[in-house]
């Protein structure tokens, strides 16, 4: 069984890893669009509106959304984490059964669509394109070696920053309740409290990065085997 120690251990040296990785920052905002598409896809679901997705330089973003009914927000605000955390561990699903193409497609297509649709500010919508470029370059033109490197930044980064976000709320939660965005709007619909919101956001993101390493490591033994095996 992969243990939570193993977990643990293997986040951290990621988490320290993707820290010196050159351009790190920039890739690090593909988290913050997922977050955000996320919060738009439930409006959308719930048959709201999306306004406009605004991505900034420290990772930050913000979207805003019409809808018609005010417990509409619960399953809005919820949508940013949790579909952060998701979107981490669909990538590793990807990974292990080897499409790599199929995964990066899928993130290119979204930051064009989301510079298309709904970012509206300068540096997000210039992110938006310049990352959906480079993302279905590398899809349809980069060597294998190149698609599997980058495909794996993505993802870790994907993983590491779903994670480090649902902590940063937590804090924000225990600090200062009013000022911790997700959490803040949850515990004014719901009434519960804001740290209570921080605390299942982390859960959720913890257990998705467990799944989400024992898919790669489970990859790895199973070509491994296969070695051993031919």
């Amino acid at each position: 069984m992969f243990s939570w120690f193993r977990t643990a251990l293997l986040f951290i040296v990621v988490l320290i890893l993707t820290r010196f990785i050159p351009f790190s920052e920039f890739f690090r905002n593909v988290n913050t669009l997922v977050h955000e598409l996320s919060h738009g896809l439930a409006a959308l679901l719930l048959q709201g509106r999306v306004m406009e997705i605004h991505l900034y330089a420290d990772q930050s973003g913000v979207t805003w959304t019409q809808f018609q009914e005010g417990w509409m927000i619960i399953p809005i605000g919820l949508a940013g984490y949790v579909g952060a955390s998701l979107f981490a561990m669909l990538l590793f699903i990807l990974f292990r059964k080897d499409n790599l193409k199929t995964g990066l497609t899928i993130i290119a297509i979204m930051a064009g669509l989301a510079a298309i649709l709904f970012v509206r500010n300068g540096y997000g919508f210039a992110w938006s394109v310049g990352f959906a470029a480079v993302t279905a370059a590398v899809a349809f033109l980069a060597p294998r070696w190149l698609q599997q490197g980058y495909y794996l930044l993505i993802a870790f980064l994907c993983l590491v920053e779903s994670v480090v976000s649902a902590f940063v709320i937590l804090y924000l939660a225990l600090q200062s309740p009013g000022s911790a965005g997700d959490a803040t709007n949850l515990a004014k619909a719901t009434g519960v409290p804001a740290l209570l919101w921080g605390f299942v956001f982390v859960a959720f993101a913890l257990w998705c990065a467990r799944v989400s390493l024992s898919r790669l490591l489970g990859r790895r033994r199973g070509q491994e085997h296969a070695k051993l095996m031919a």
